[in-house]
């Protein structure tokens, strides 16, 4: 369900890590947001100021210009508050922005501002574990390697003058960056687990099946697709598929990814499925 997200009334959040990261990127979005909009600037230097901004935007509606885990990182101190109901987020990606366009934000900086400006707010499903952190797109067990930034100079003559082209080129390099294949996994691979699925309370696979893999992603009325690869000596082991709305896993000690995040070990996490549960402002039209 979509509904209106326009507000003449901004409170525009930009992490640090943005603003160290691409000046440029965040310079076009505030030029943008402010022709469109009536906005007031936050610049928070950590978590704790980065909360307390949050905290205080009274009547307006907060935008965040920022990557993947500052987007969590909002999601999580409002759904820790209870305020996620009655608050819908705005995101405007610069960094590590993959999980933000997998819900559907654009890639492009002037074509995520505007969609802040005159798109709507989709309520969208939100998983909850036990320990109260909360999952937006997809979980894996155990952590997938993710990529490592590869920082690359700017040719001679790209900056002096011409920040257009500063932008394209910056633009391009993260465009490459995206197929470059990964160098070296962020957290080596543990291998096969011993580890207790239940989905809605039924057991998918037990302890003395040993399994390579566990995805958990977003289906559709609040439910979750839950993939669990077992081990196979032999041959290529077929997935089981299980749709449901609390998975349990529990065994041996293990790590996760949720979103843009590692975390563990753990021996035992439930997750829950909260249909519409948080906002966030999609371009007018997105299904």
């Amino acid at each position: 369900m979509a509904t209106s997200a326009t507000s003449d009334q901004l409170l525009v959040i930009i992490d640090s890590a943005a603003r160290q990261m691409d000046g440029e990127s965040v310079r076009i979005a505030k030029d943008v947001l402010s022709a469109g909009a009536a906005t007031k600037l936050c610049l928070p230097e950590g978590p704790e100021e980065f909360a307390r901004a949050l905290g205080r935007r009274g009547s307006r509606r907060p935008v965040l210009i920022g990557d993947d885990r500052a987007l969590v990182r909002a999601v999580t101190l409002l759904h820790r508050r209870r305020e996620l109901a009655g608050c819908a987020l705005s995101v405007v990606p610069v960094g590590e922005t993959a999980l933000a366009e997998s819900l559907g934000v654009p890639a492009g900086t002037v074509a995520a501002a505007r969609a802040v400006l005159d798109g709507a707010v989709r309520r969208l499903d939100l998983l909850v574990d036990d320990s109260d952190g909360v999952v937006l797109g997809a979980l894996g067990i155990p952590p997938a390697p993710v990529r490592e930034p590869v920082a690359a100079a700017e040719p001679v003559g790209v900056s002096a003058g011409r920040p257009w082209l500063r932008t394209t080129y910056r633009s391009l390099v993260r465009t490459l960056a995206v197929s470059r294949p990964a160098r070296l996994p962020a957290i080596p691979s543990p291998g096969p687990a011993r580890l207790r699925v239940e989905v809605d309370g039924e057991t998918v696979v037990d302890l003395d099946q040993p399994v390579e893999a566990i995805s958990v992603v977003p289906g559709s009325g609040g439910l979750f697709t839950v993939e669990v690869r077992p081990l196979s000596v032999d041959a290529e082991a077929t997935a089981l598929l299980v749709s449901g709305r609390t998975v349990t896993v529990a065994g041996a000690d293990f790590r996760y990814r949720a979103d843009a995040a590692v975390s563990g070990p753990v021996r035992r996490r439930t997750w829950t499925a909260r249909e519409g549960a948080w906002g966030l402002t999609l371009p007018d039209g997105h299904a």
